[in-house]
């Protein structure tokens, strides 16, 4: 089964044949959207990695291949960035050049505290195999060259893969495992259970606690009140996540979808979660672009932001955090058209609501994720991605905005970490709209949305997060990064077919 109709499937093919930058050279996408086509600024993008990565590589006498593999490649990659979308990413040409100065940079931050309370895997016996393809998609965007000679298989987006991805090719410490629900039982990403066991064991296994996990609300569904009962007595999630668009995975059969501020139906489910002592409620958001509307116009309003305010203002007590930050925008035209809008009328459809709601509802509990929104903005237009990181910090606050990756569907973190790290709001935009500046990669502004602010709202303690700097897991990762293949920078998914 896919998100996408067979004649979109036609215009799209696997990623393993563009070129493999530590970068993507055109956006790629999950089956739940069409990816764009690669636009001129990508193009222009490609021939400078490619010009500046044979260039290197052939100076520290190594294939380009394997360049692109190393701190130094990742550091030409965000150079060449700069050279096309103008100076938005902190890096130097010595990075580039001396692959020491990228090492040594690379370790110091190694250690920074990164919570990704935003990641999947599959369960066993899934019949959403084109998930499959996504892993040939890699080879496209270059971030596991490996990939490119090897038979991808369903295997690969298990949880064993899952782990090697997001604690050993990536700097990420703690991660959320979530989930999605679907009118077909089959179709749920992973059931609770499924969840909480996975949290068993990561932590199990590192004597620590890197893992934690969501319990799936589904209002309206048969026996949904008393799945919560059973989650809240059985399985002690850290949270709960919940699809206002009900199912999303297969939208035509979408029965129960449901507002945050519904009083009558789902007032009674916070109520439940207040007594059991949970505080913290994720809500898939936004990924609903106008093309979208057209097929399920039904369902627009339980996809965009508007319930938000009067629920978080109702229910104090919750902290309402927004995944995707409701980012709109998805499909071929998304990078431009969104681009288009802001430059307009200085609004980016809908992660601008959601950046205005403390202010008009005046609360202090709606929070804006990351996921998939930070990755989709920084390889298609970086000031777009910037543009979305001042709105959303100005409106929400700094230490209200989370970090989430949606990995592994678009693959092992590291590239968005680094892209962090490196991003900078360009000083014209600065003055234009008033965004203050992101910081280093290590300051107080990105340190609070890598970590800080999510190890507060899941109670991780410093003593907490002291255990993992010597645990089971650290200890693997560094006999990894020692004997192992290196870090693959990975992605999965779609790239339009190149325009005859």
């Amino acid at each position: 089964m896919s998100w996408l109709s067979p004649q979109e499937m036609e215009l799209l093919s696997s990623a393993e044949s563009l070129f493999p930058s530590p970068i993507p050279v055109q956006s790629v996408s999950s089956d739940e959207f069409m990816p764009g086509p690669q636009t001129e600024k990508q193009r222009e993008f490609e021939a400078r990695v490619k010009e500046m990565g044979a260039q290197m590589a052939k100076r520290l006498g190594m294939s380009r291949r394997r360049f692109f593999q190393t701190a130094s490649g990742m550091a030409a990659a965000f150079l060449a960035m700069n050279d096309t979308y103008g100076p938005i990413f902190g890096v130097s040409k010595a990075e580039a050049a001396e692959p020491d100065k990228a090492n040594e940079r690379a370790k110091k931050l190694s250690g920074q505290f990164i919570m990704d309370m935003h990641t999947h895997f599959l369960r066993p016996g899934t019949r959403i195999m084109t998930f499959v393809n996504q892993r040939k998609a890699v080879g496209t965007a270059g971030w596991n060259p490996a990939l490119g000679g090897k038979e991808q298989t369903i295997d690969d987006l298990m949880f064993q893969n899952y782990l090697k991805e997001i604690y050993l090719d990536s700097d990420t410490k703690v991660a959320c495992i979530s989930g999605a629900p679907s009118e077909v039982p089959e179709d749920w990403f992973l059931t609770n259970e499924m969840k909480a066991q996975a949290r068993a064991d990561v932590n199990g296994l590192a004597k620590s606690k890197r893992m934690l996990a969501h319990a799936i609300f589904t209002p309206g569904y048969e026996g949904w009140m008393e799945q919560i009962d059973h989650a809240l007595k059985d399985l002690k999630p850290d949270s709960m996540k919940g699809y206002t668009i009900g199912d999303n995975t297969n939208k035509n059969l979408s029965k129960h979808p449901w507002r945050l501020d519904d009083e009558k139906l789902v007032y009674p489910a916070y109520d439940k979660f207040v007594k059991a002592g949970i505080k913290n409620v994720c809500v898939h958001k936004g990924l609903f672009p106008p093309s979208v509307e057209k097929q399920f116009p039904h369902l627009l309003e339980y996809s965009d932001v508007r319930d938000v305010g009067k629920a978080a203002k109702d229910w104090p007590q919750l902290n309402f955090i927004i995944y995707h930050s409701g980012w709109r925008w998805t499909g071929p035209n998304a990078p431009k058209d969104a681009w288009a809008h802001f430059e307009k009328t200085g609004r980016v459809e809908w992660i601008t609501d959601l950046s205005e709601i403390p202010a008009k509802y005046g609360v202090k509990n709606v929070y804006g994720d990351l996921g998939q929104l930070f990755a989709w903005t920084t390889t298609a237009n970086p000031r777009l991605g910037a543009a979305v990181m001042g709105q959303l910090v100005s409106g929400l606050g700094a230490d209200h905005v989370v970090w989430g990756t949606d990995a592994v569907w678009t693959g092992a973190p590291q590239w968005q970490i680094e892209a962090l790290r490196r991003l900078e709001i360009p000083e014209d935009m600065q003055k234009k709209y008033g965004f203050k500046p992101l910081g280093a990669a290590d300051g107080p502004v990105k340190s609070a949305i890598f970590g800080g602010n999510n190890a507060r709202l899941y109670r991780v303690t410093p003593k907490q997060q002291a255990e993992i700097v010597g645990d089971r897991v650290a200890q693997i990762k560094e006999t990894y990064e020692k004997h192992g293949p290196g870090r693959t920078n990975l992605a999965y998914g779609y790239v339009a077919k190149p325009v005859a």
